[in-house]
């Protein structure tokens, strides 16, 4: 109910506080901020260049020309709103849970959970299928936060975002793809970088649980709208989507009685009912929770996407296509290995301007390629990359692709494959 939580907000009466506001390091500060550090947070990743590059991003139709059908950006600005709503309606901090949602999908990679998939297997290319990941987004969203989103600080100066503790636990505990409900926090802190897969712990925080289920929220019934504009849903579907809700929370889209109004099944009443049903559900004992109803209508909603949408043969064959343009550009970049190692730049990728153009900027900034320039361009961020050793190598170009749009992958490949 309506502020059941407000004792275990996050503020500096929670015995978390101080752990939760932690940075990694000393972030500068201005004397005449007005902000409060999780409202930094939310700012500090509005502003850089891996958000912005969300909008171009796959949410699940892949580089999709229809203005109207969501992207990556889109689906965090759901996340966003939901977690806010259910914030608020409890009693929670707003702020964290909006700072936590921007930032969750901040290292997805292009071409969405498919493009996931590719960058892991390019990193354990000889290990069995059960191997635990090495690329996943969650964790890549964290070390994006950590080590490669920069803004200028007020001397100009290149810096890292530098989040807050309880910011960042959330991104990489927010793993939206496992369904459970009771959700509760963690109560000890912990090296974040000692989680070894997605949703291998709760959050540190209840306001990082409230993020992980409003993903779920946000994703499952703006993916049924899009599946709609591109008429991927046909008739025995839809009837198939009208029982699926008639028996699990009971009403009809025909009836037109009072108790029911005749709602139809779109976006933003799956979203509602969804919101509202958790809010009454939740409690501080039983945790973040739905009712048994509507718990059974988000695995069948889950179900019935995979099914029908996210096994869709068009999103199948988009995938080999997918695939074939990551590979292109990871095998592309490989094959510099043994040049760059003296500082030089292969002869094969000035053939290719937007690649080289961006890759030797990552290069500059991220790795020990030139540490000169990096200086002249006053970039004060840590080497992450040695580009003398394959495996660091590896991992940077990884990383760099994980960084592209959708649009941006394409037109790289078509440079490559073009003579």
């Amino acid at each position: 109910m309506q502020n059941t939580f407000v004792s275990e907000r996050m503020d500096p009466t929670h015995e978390k506080w101080e752990t939760a506001i932690e940075r990694r390091h000393s972030l500068y500060q201005r004397n005449n901020d007005i902000r409060s550090e999780f409202e930094r947070d939310f700012t500090r990743i509005l502003h850089c260049s891996a958000y912005r590059r969300l909008k171009h991003k796959t949410q699940v139709f892949f580089a999709p020309r229809n203005d109207h059908v969501c992207t990556r950006m889109e689906h965090v600005a759901h996340v966003v709103s939901v977690s806010t709503t259910i914030a608020k309606y409890l009693g929670l901090n707003e702020q964290l849970a909006a700072a936590i949602a921007l930032g969750h999908d901040i290292g997805h990679a292009p071409f969405g959970h498919h493009g996931e998939i590719c960058l892991n297997n390019l990193l354990r290319p000889k290990e069995g299928i059960n191997a635990p990941k090495k690329f996943w987004h969650e964790r890549n969203s964290l070390f994006f936060v950590d080590y490669i989103e920069t803004l200028q600080d007020p001397e100009g100066c290149e810096q890292n975002l530098d989040l807050t503790f309880a910011v960042r636990d959330g991104i990489i505990c927010h793993c939206g793809e496992i369904y459970e409900t009771g959700i509760q926090p963690r109560s000890n802190s912990q090296d974040l970088y000692n989680i070894k897969r997605a949703g291998a712990v709760q959050p540190f925080t209840w306001e990082g649980c409230i993020v992980k289920i409003a993903d779920k929220i946000a994703y499952l019934g703006r993916d049924i709208e899009d599946a709609r504009l591109y008429h991927i849903l046909d008739m025995g579907a839809y009837r198939q989507l009208k029982e699926i809700v008639a028996e699990t929370i009971g009403f009809h889209p025909e009836q037109k009685d009072v108790s029911h109004g005749g709602r139809a099944i779109n976006t933003t009443v799956i979203i509602n009912d969804l919101i509202v049903d958790l809010c009454k559900s939740s409690s501080p004992d039983t945790g973040i929770s739905f009712s048994p109803p509507y718990f059974k209508l988000i695995q069948s909603l889950a179900n019935f996407n995979t099914a029908n949408i996210y096994n869709h043969w068009r999103l199948q064959e988009f995938k080999k296509y997918a695939s074939n343009i990551i590979t292109t550009i990871y095998t592309t970049l490989m094959r510099g290995f043994p040049f760059l190692k003296t500082k030089k730049i292969p002869f094969y990728l000035k053939q290719f301007p937007h690649l080289l153009e961006t890759f030797e900027a990552w290069l500059i900034r991220y790795s020990n390629y030139d540490e000169h320039t990096k200086q002249i361009q006053r970039c004060k961020i840590e080497t992450v990359f040695d580009i003398n050793d394959l495996e660091s190598y590896r991992k940077c170009v990884i990383e760099y692709i994980s960084g592209m749009t959708d649009q941006y992958a394409i037109l790289v490949y078509e440079e490559i494959i073009t003579f």
